[in-house]
């Protein structure tokens, strides 16, 4: 056997294992772009709730409650940097945004007010934006931790220390749960 057949196999070996590190890299990064783009529109989220509290507490007498909670699971998720103690707050400010659009519908003046309505506007056309980047993002997730797990690139992950990525995902059963339609 020529000597620069194992050479030749030594390089190629060498080539593969650098285009899986580098697919991996480039997958992480998908990952973290995801889910930076999920912490803007979170972000966004957060800026409209001290705003919407303002209009429904000129409105809200008896429901004080529900507004401070609202203000304080938003302070909570805003300093929490774990991607799952996040996800789960996050969830949380959602189901409280949720009972707060129900409780005005409980107060006519509060329901027909113009702030309300466009902020009520806002934050639909910011859950919308959430969902996408939620999506986007498990895609990346999904497509990252397949390729770690898959042969030989589950090799190359365990030697350079890539590990799976957590999807956002809905851990509440009242979030899972299907609305119940009446007619």
């Amino acid at each position: 056997m020529p000597w620069w057949v194992p050479v030749a196999l030594l390089v190629a070996v060498a080539i593969g294992l650098v285009l899986i590190y580098n697919s991996f890299v480039t997958w992480l990064n998908r990952v973290r772009n995801g889910w930076a783009q999920i912490d803007v529109q979170l972000k966004r989220r957060h800026d409209l709730i001290p705003n919407l509290v303002e209009v429904c507490r000129a409105y809200m007498t008896y429901e004080r409650e529900t507004l401070e909670s609202l203000i304080r699971l938003r302070q909570e998720a805003l300093r929490t940097q774990d991607t799952k103690k996040r996800q789960d707050q996050e969830t949380q400010v959602s189901q409280h945004l949720r009972q707060l659009f129900a409780l005005a519908e409980n107060y006519p003046q509060l329901k027909a007010s113009e702030n309300l309505l466009a902020l009520q506007e806002e934050l639909a056309s910011t859950e919308n934006k959430i969902a996408f980047a939620r999506q986007f993002y498990n895609d990346c997730v999904m497509e990252y931790n397949t390729r770690i797990t898959q042969f030989p690139g589950n090799l190359v992950a365990w030697l350079f220390g890539f590990r799976p990525q957590p999807f956002f995902q809905i851990e509440l059963a009242s979030e899972r749960a299907v609305p119940e339609v009446r007619l």
